[in-house]
């Protein structure tokens, strides 16, 4: 893959905003805005590279990679099931992945099936970037694709935010993406009726942004209205709207997003990751800052190299729908 490419760029610009915006807001999760300013000040810089949200995304692009760019619940369950020794030591992960990890390894449940009754949580959007990456430019195909996959974390509006997540990643990759196609691909390919709770959550979010006066007045307007909200922070009807709404609020700036996300506080480390992917997607790891890769060290080549790889299965999958495409045209000359 030509590493001068600009599918490579957008490629390399997901992956590694995402790991970064996951490392930097890893010391203010959990954090009110407020606390975060006593503590940190305003959140500029990282270090390390990323917690479960990296974890599960490398796991999920090793499932692509061995499927040829089509994972499913079942692929992606082996995959797991690999990496046993990850998820048992580990203290990173959350419930809903410890659940479904014990499922499938000590009852045997069918991985299509796992995420029944797993309680609420971004643990399936925050990893979906590379669903969104194998299908760059098709967000239908990514939402129909994810919707399958997702189950194995979740059975519920969750899963719609993994969709939608998938679908803006996917039109980010659009040579004539915008901001407002990102925005509107999240929500386009959710079912009106289905996937009305996400819907209406995206929807809320967004003309909250539009309407306050900034990123800060957003910030503390969205802190008053989920003070008085009985859903878990980790809710993916919170991180999945808040993070386009920082992208909105950023004007697709990766850079931007991802701070805007860290200082955000909450589930900042999936808002920041979520949004530098979606965002890095869009503007490339060239509108990411030369000195976040090199604060990467050893990982920023390692996010290259993946990004090689990754690269390929999006042609190769590109590659195939043009092919059948053909077939049909030549069958209807």
């Amino acid at each position: 893959m030509n590493p001068s490419s600009q599918l490579f760029d957008k490629v390399l610009g997901c992956l590694a905003g995402g790991v970064i915006g996951d490392a930097m807001g890893t010391p203010t999760e959990k954090l009110s805005h407020e606390e975060i300013h006593r503590r940190f000040g305003w959140v500029t810089t990282f270090s390390g590279d990323g917690t479960d949200d990296s974890l599960l995304k490398h796991i999920l692009c090793e499932t692509l990679e061995r499927s040829g760019g089509h994972a499913s619940a079942d692929l992606w369950a082996e995959d797991w099931l690999r990496h046993a020794d990850t998820f048992i030591d580990s203290k990173l992960f959350f419930a809903p992945v410890l659940s479904t990890f014990w499922k499938l390894r000590g009852e045997g449940v069918a991985p299509r099936d796992a995420g029944i009754g797993n309680m609420a949580s971004s643990s399936s959007a925050m990893c979906i970037s590379p669903m969104g990456i194998v299908n760059a430019g098709n967000p239908r195909q990514a939402v129909a694709e994810t919707f399958e996959l997702a189950g194995l974390i979740h059975h519920n509006h969750c899963r719609d935010g993994a969709c939608a997540m998938a679908a803006a990643v996917a039109e980010a990759f659009s040579p004539r993406a915008t901001v407002a196609s990102v925005l509107d691909a999240a929500v386009r390919y959710l079912p009106p009726q289905s996937a009305r709770p996400m819907r209406d959550a995206l929807v809320r979010t967004l003309e909250l942004a539009r309407a306050s006066a900034g990123y800060e007045d957003f910030r503390a307007r969205h802190a008053r209205e989920a003070a008085a909200s009985p859903a878990h922070f980790t809710d993916s009807r919170e991180t999945v709207p808040v993070t386009l709404a920082l992208l909105l609020l950023a004007d697709g700036d990766p850079r931007q997003t991802i701070i805007y996300g860290a200082n955000f506080g909450r589930d900042a480390d999936t808002i920041a990751s979520m949004g530098g992917a979606v965002a890095g997607a869009l503007a490339g790891a060239g509108a990411l800052p030369p000195e976040w890769m090199d604060t990467l060290g050893p990982q920023a080549q390692r996010q290259r190299e993946l990004a090689a790889r990754m690269s390929r299965l999006a042609v190769a999958r590109a590659e195939e729908a043009r092919a059948r495409a053909q077939a049909v045209l030549e069958a209807a000359a």
